[in-house]
C-alpha cells in the first residue's frame, strides 16, 4: 500500500519499485538482476524490465562479471552497478566559523573537498547563502567543471531543521528564525538543495560508511560548539513529525540554569557546548581569560581547582543526558562525533560510572559507547550521501512521469 493507505497504482508500484532497486544496487559494489530478486523480492522479469528502464536513463550501468569465467556452464552473471558520472553531487557543513565541502558522483566516490573559512559564525540568511555559494564556485572550479555540472546539495546546520519541508525554525548559524533557507540558496544555486541538522547526517555518515555501518539502531551525539544528536531506528533516521526530534542538546538538565544559544535556559548543551565552557570558565576568573578550549584544559592539566571545576559540571551533565539518553531509546550503541579536543573530558571512565548508575538496573549489558574523531569534511561526506539519496528519488519520479 501507499503511504497514504491507499493501494498503489501500478505506475507508483513501478516507480516504488525502480527506487527500490536502485537501493540495493547502490548498498551492493555491484550485483546481478536474480540478486537483486532475491534481495527485494521483486520477480525476475520485473527486476529484469525495471533495471533496463535505469540502464536507459543512465542511472546504472553494466559491470563485467569478476574472474575466471572459462569453464563454466550458463551465461555469466553480468553485475550492476551505480553509475557514476550520471551526477555531481555536493555536501556541505556549516560549521562555527567554517563551511566544508565535499562533491562526489552519484555512485558516492568523491571528486574533490574544500574548506572557506567564514568571518563570523551567524549571519543573515542571504549572507550565509552568498558564502555557500562563494565556496561552492571555488570548489567546482578546483574540480575542474561549473557549478552548473552539480545536479544536487545536500546542506547540514546546527539547528531545529523540518528536513522534508527545507525548512528551518531555528540555526545558530542563521540570524533570522522559520525561513525557507533552502528556498533561498535555490535562488542563486543551479540545483535542489536538500537541507538538514547536521548531527542526522553525521548518523548518515555513520551508518554508510562509519562505526554504525553493521547496526541499525544506534545513536550519534555531536559535541562542537553546541551539541547534537542523530537517532538510527531500524536503519533510518529518526526526525520526528516536525523535524526537531531528537534534539539532545535542548533537553532540560536543570530548572532557570544557565541560558542556551536557543534563548531558553537550562539546557544541556548550555553546561556542555564549547561556547558554555569558555563562558562559565570567564565568567568565574572575572575576565576574559581563557578565548580558547585548549587553554581552559591546560589550566585544568595543571591543577587550576576553577578549570577543573567547569570540566566537571560538564562531565556530570553530560553523563545524566546519555543516562536519559539509554533510559528512553535502549540503544545498541552509541557514537560520540566530533572534534576531539571538545570532548576529552567527556569520555572517561568517571563518565561511563556516573551514567551508569542513572540507568535502570536491568541484567544486561550496556549499550557499546564509541569515540569516532573525525572531520568536518566526514560531516560533508554525510551531506552528500542524504542528497545523494533525494537526487536518486528526484530521478525516479521523472523517469515514472516519462514513463506513464
Amino acid at each position: 500500500m501507499s503511504r497514504s493507505g491507499k493501494l498503489a497504482s501500478q505506475g507508483e508500484q513501478r516507480e516504488n519499485g525502480r527506487q527500490q532497486i536502485l537501493d540495493v544496487i547502490r548498498a551492493s559494489e555491484h550485483i546481478a538482476r536474480i540478486d537483486i530478486a532475491k534481495a527485494t523480492g521483486v520477480s525476475p522479469a520485473t527486476v529484469t524490465a525495471l533495471t533496463s528502464e535505469l540502464l536507459n536513463a543512465g542511472l546504472i550501468c553494466e559491470v563485467a562479471p569478476e574472474g575466471n569465467t572459462e569453464g563454466r556452464r550458463g551465461r555469466p552473471r553480468v553485475g550492476l552497478a551505480i553509475r557514476g558520472d550520471a551526477h555531481r553531487i555536493a555536501g556541505i557543513k556549516v560549521a562555527r566559523r567554517l563551511i566544508s565541502i565535499v562533491i562526489t558522483d552519484f555512485a558516492g566516490h568523491e571528486i574533490v573537498h574544500h574548506e572557506l573559512a567564514l568571518d563570523t559564525g551567524r549571519m543573515p540568511a542571504q549572507v550565509l547563502a552568498q558564502e555557500i555559494h562563494r565556496a561552492l564556485k571555488e570548489t567546482c572550479k578546483l574540480g575542474g567543471f561549473p557549478i552548473a555540472d552539480l545536479s544536487g546539495v545536500g546542506l547540514g546546520l546546527a539547528g531545529m531543521i523540518d528536513a522534508p519541508r527545507n525548512f528551518v525554525y531555528w540555526s545558530s548559524s542563521l540570524e533570522e528564525r522559520n525561513i525557507h533557507f533552502a528556498a533561498v540558496l535555490e535562488e542563486i544555486l543551479p540545483c535542489p538543495v536538500f537541507l538538514d541538522n547536521d548531527a542526522n547526517l553525521v548518523a548518515k555518515a555513520e551508518h554508510l560508511f562509519g562505526a554504525g555501518r553493521n547496526c541499525d539502531n544506534f545513536i550519534v551525539i555531536t559535541i562542537e560548539h553546541g551539541v547534537g544528536m542523530g537517532v538510527v531506528i531500524d536503519g533510518k533516521i529518526y526526525r520526528g513529525t516536525k523535524g526537531c526530534g531528537t534534539e539532545f542538546g535542548h533537553t532540560k538538565v536543570q530548572l532557570e540554569g544557565a541560558l542556551c544559544q536557543c534563548g531558553q535556559r537550562g539546557c544541556l548543551e548550555a553546561y556542555v557546548g564549547d561556547y558554555a565552557l569558555l563562558r562559565e570558565a570567564n565568567i568565574s576568573s572575572g575576565g576574559e581569560r581563557y578565548q580558547t578550549l585548549a587553554s581552559l584544559f591546560s589550566a585544568a592539566q595543571k591543577g587550576d581547582a576553577m578549570a577543573q571545576s567547569v570540566l566537571d559540571r560538564a562531565r556530570r551533565m553530560f553523563a545524566l543526558g546519555l543516562a536519559n539518553v539509554v533510559n528512553i531509546f535502549d540503544p545498541g550503541k552509541i557514537i560520540l562525533a566530533g572534534a576531539r579536543l571538545s570532548f576529552d573530558h567527556l569520555y572517561s571512565d568517571r563518565v561511563i560510572d556516573e551514567m551508569q548508575q542513572w540507568i535502570v538496573d536491568v541484567d544486561a549489558p550496556m549499550p557499546e559507547i564509541l569515540v569516532h574523531d573525525w572531520g568536518d569534511l566526514m560531516w560533508a561526506k554525510g551531506a552528500a550521501a542524504y542528497a545523494i539519496e533525494e537526487v536518486s528519488a528526484l530521478t525516479v519520479k521523472r523517469l515514472a512521469g516519462a514513463a506513464g
